[in-house]
């Protein structure tokens, strides 16, 4: 089969498309031909060497793609041959066939697409946001960063329906205002030409807003505590301004106010059958045709180093994906 492989982390020029051997399930795995994948910014950071990302070279990128069971491995019991299934693999996604922990395979219906199905990182991402780290309240206000982006555009949908009150989002330029808009955001904010925190202290009278939900870290997390709400809870999943943040903390216990870190990924490692409920209920909802999955752009699993770049360059919206 052919996969990307990174040999030396750098520039997307180091995504290589290369023919390596067909991997093979080991107990409790089952191996994936692949239909779609996609592009997160955890990849772009993998690649990168930076954040965190914790990947070793050489490796293949990728969290998540769809596709039919080809192979079983020993004592799977609970999937089946030509099965089709979204999953988070082990060994990186951006590969023709891939191998997963059963665990970590989700069945998929025909009436969930072929992008939602490529799509569990960002679905269960959004879902435990809002409910396990946001634990999210009918009512209650929320502020999505980044909300054009693949995890942003779906959180601002899923706290609709979960019953949030005023839904702020930001974004990065003026063209992606109204495709926010239209997800069901009710203030959205241009990052490139106006303070988001200044703008939630007057829409809310200066009490600020119950949830956040913040990939960027940084500048924005430094601006961002002071408008959370007394009570509020603030979810950081993770740090694409690369930049360190420095703020008080007298006002967290003074107000009951909490920070709490997410991470997907960190899960699947340690508790990959605690992500199965979310899982479960962000399928619901898509099956049901309340969650969209927005594709920005679609490129050939062999050009993921133009995807990577077309990411990069934050002119995408939604999901990149990668065809094979």
């Amino acid at each position: 089969m052919f996969a990307i492989v990174v040999d030396a982390f750098g520039e997307a020029d180091q995504l290589q498309w290369r023919e390596v051997p067909d991997p093979v399930p080991g107990p409790g795995n089952v191996a994936v031909k692949v239909g779609l994948t996609s592009v997160n910014f955890a990849d772009i950071q993998a690649r990168r060497g930076v954040g965190g990302a914790g990947a070793q070279v050489p490796f293949t990128p990728g969290l998540d793609a769809m596709g039919t069971i080809v192979a079983l491995g020993e004592g799977v019991t609970d999937r089946h041959l030509g099965q089709r299934v979204a999953v988070n693999p082990d060994g990186g996604s951006y590969a023709e066939i891939v191998v997963a922990r059963s665990v970590l395979t989700y069945p998929m219906d025909d009436a969930i697409s072929n992008e939602a199905a490529a799509s569990p990182t960002v679905l269960v991402t959004a879902y435990n946001l809002l409910t396990l780290a946001g634990r999210l309240q009918a009512g209650e206000s929320v502020l999505v960063h980044s909300a054009a982006g693949g995890v942003g555009s779906v959180a601002v949908q899923m706290a609709r329906e979960l019953g949030a009150g005023s839904i702020f989002a930001t974004v990065g330029s003026p063209q992606k205002v109204a495709l926010v808009q239209g997800l069901g955001a009710d203030i959205v904010i241009d990052t490139s030409s106006e303070d988001f925190a200044e703008i939630i202290k007057a829409q809310t009278g200066g009490a600020g807003v119950d949830v956040i939900l913040d990939a960027v870290g940084g500048p924005t997390l430094e601006r961002g505590l002071p408008v959370l709400a007394e009570f509020g809870r603030y979810a950081i999943y993770g740090q694409s301004s690369g930049m360190t943040a420095s703020t008080r903390v007298d006002g967290l216990h003074r107000g009951n106010r909490a920070v709490i870190g997410y991470s997907s990924g960190h899960y699947r490692r340690k508790r990959p059958a605690a992500l199965l409920p979310a899982a479960t209920a962000a399928y619901e909802l898509v099956r049901r045709g309340r969650i969209s999955i927005l594709e920005g752009a679609r490129y050939a699993l062999c050009d993921a180093a133009a995807a990577h770049r077309f990411v990069e360059s934050r002119a995408s919206t939604g999901r990149v994906f990668l065809s094979v």
